[in-house]
């Protein structure tokens, strides 16, 4: 049976003594080749958890294990087996989109690196801008290629932070239709954070729903939605937000 992607064991972030953990306690495991989000208001933890988790951070107190790696003794093994996307994390504006991958391409050690380069770039649609300055860009083009060095090392684990903002309806479908692909040849464990609920509903197979820096709830988004008795995921989002949720 394979490891889980993620274990995280009484997770916690506290930036002041005198201030609220910005994390606190998380407790999770979540099992190799699943799709897993973290929903939560703004300051609910989820940025904060993906960087402890990409051990960018060091937790407070707790402990991560992903891909059966310590992140607190053997990061670096652990790093080259995932990758992580964020539209808000900007590529060097000067270097071209091609220049920007193969940076990455290097520091994963990527081999064939321009044949995977150009893989990508034909499968996101970005050869028509892959000698273009990152700096003039459109948002949407940006997110783009943020996916692209997101999968540039074919990960087994990819964590992603509002995967498919700044992108209109037709191309968002189309991403999300792009991460399933890559997660059903692949078997990878997706990892996301996301205030789009709908996006959520169609790619988690399990949520967990963060306030105040804990888990407040979590289940499959049907299980969310049954057990709120709502319509959909927004609802019961809202639901948690304005303190109506169940503890977990």
């Amino acid at each position: 049976m394979p490891l889980p992607a993620i274990e995280a064991q009484g997770l916690t972030k506290t930036y002041k003594d005198s201030d609220p953990p910005a994390v606190a306690g998380l407790d999770f495991t979540q099992p190799a080749g699943s799709t897993w989000a973290l929903l939560g208001g703004n300051g609910a933890g989820k940025s904060t958890t993906i960087a402890m988790l990409l051990g960018l951070l060091v937790p407070s107190a707790g402990r991560v294990v992903v891909l059966g790696h310590d992140m607190a003794r053997d990061r670096f093994a652990a790093l080259a087996r995932m990758n992580f996307s964020s539209p808000y994390v900007a590529l060097p504006h000067r270097l071209t989109v091609r220049e920007n991958l193969m940076v990455y391409a290097h520091l994963y050690t990527v081999p064939k690196a321009q044949e995977r380069i150009g893989e990508l770039a034909e499968r996101l649609q970005l050869t028509a801008f892959l000698d273009r300055p990152a700096g003039q860009l459109s948002a949407g083009q940006k997110t783009r290629v943020a996916i692209a060095k997101s999968l540039i090392n074919r990960p087994e684990l990819l964590l992603l932070d509002e995967p498919t903002a700044s992108l209109d309806p037709d191309t968002g479908d189309w991403v999300r239709s792009l991460l399933e692909e890559y997660r059903a040849e692949s078997g990878a464990a997706i990892l996301l954070a996301s205030h789009n609920m709908a996006e959520v509903e169609r790619l988690a197979d399990h949520v967990l729903m963060l306030k105040g820096g804990r888990i407040v709830d979590q289940g499959s988004p049907n299980d969310l939605i049954a057990r709120y008795g709502r319509d959909d995921l927004e609802q019961v989002f809202l639901d948690i937000a304005r303190s109506q949720g169940h503890a977990a």
